[in-house]
């Protein structure tokens, strides 16, 4: 088997996760690579949602380098704009929102706008919420997509940009007025993770091989809990690879990335 980088087994693990016939609002990045292989592979049903406005695009010409590339629009089956993009979530089209982060919490709550400091006066600021506050609202199930590292799996956030459930209330979200069962999936270069469904506490469910559930909890500021059937995750294949290397990304804008050390 052929070496793969951190961001690959992020992409394909993501591909894994999504099913074949449903809906999935992406974000820029490696949702959308995610999502190109599960068409590739095992979803060739699976469709897309672009916040720009694009539902069912067929990406024939290549990688879109955001949600309002042109080439997320190729032969799309509905093309409305952004408001058009988010109603169809408010309105039940959405199966997953596929987002990413800067910061999660054991709840599945996400800050995607700032580290340290405060929202004037941020020691690190962030891109925002884009679409994603909006996303983890609505649509049906969450799934987060970020590198392992104990500075983005933390204890409290610095802000809450993207809504998971909340402080694990049963009735948190709700009594927010939002939509959809909340957090599914946390998807990581060294772990899977799921979430508990009576306390909705984050669960480790698959590690990496060679890798241990004490390795895991090593790189996470709160305590995690551990899936009864943890497993080792699933390794892409040769094949695998030459689809995200050829097909998906072939100038590396996203898979090249390094994970901080």
């Amino acid at each position: 088997m052929a070496e793969y980088g951190p961001f690959e087994m992020i992409a394909y693990t993501g591909s894994r996760v999504l099913e074949d016939e449903t809906i999935v609002f992406v974000g820029t990045g490696l949702p959308i690579i995610a999502s190109m292989h599960a068409q590739l592979t095992h979803a060739p049903n699976l469709n897309m949602i672009f916040e720009a406005g694009s539902l069912g695009a067929v990406l024939e010409q290549g990688l879109p380098l955001s949600v309002g590339d042109t080439r997320a629009f190729r032969k799309a089956v509905y093309a409305k704009g952004l408001c058009g993009a988010f109603e169809l979530t408010q309105r039940g089209y959405a199966d997953y929102a596929f987002i990413g982060g800067a910061q999660i919490d054991m709840h599945g709550n996400i800050n995607s706008h700032f580290e340290g400091g405060t929202y004037s006066k941020p020691g690190v600021r962030f891109p925002g919420s884009g679409g994603a506050g909006a996303m983890a609202a609505n649509c049906e199930k969450t799934i987060a997509i970020m590198a392992l590292e104990k500075r983005r799996f933390v204890e409290k956030l610095d802000f809450v940009t993207s809504i998971g459930f909340g402080d694990g209330e049963p009735d948190y979200r709700r009594k927010a007025g939002v939509m959809g069962s909340g957090p599914y999936r946390v998807i990581t270069n060294q772990a899977l993770f799921g979430f508990d469904e009576e306390t909705r506490r984050m669960m480790l469910l698959e590690v990496l091989p060679g890798k241990t559930a004490e390795d895991i909890q090593e790189l996470v500021s709160f305590e995690l809990l551990i899936s009864p059937d943890l497993t080792d995750m699933k390794e892409p294949t040769d094949e695998d690879l030459r689809l995200l290397r050829e097909e998906c990304d072939p100038e590396g804008y996203f898979l090249k990335r390094k994970v901080a050390k």
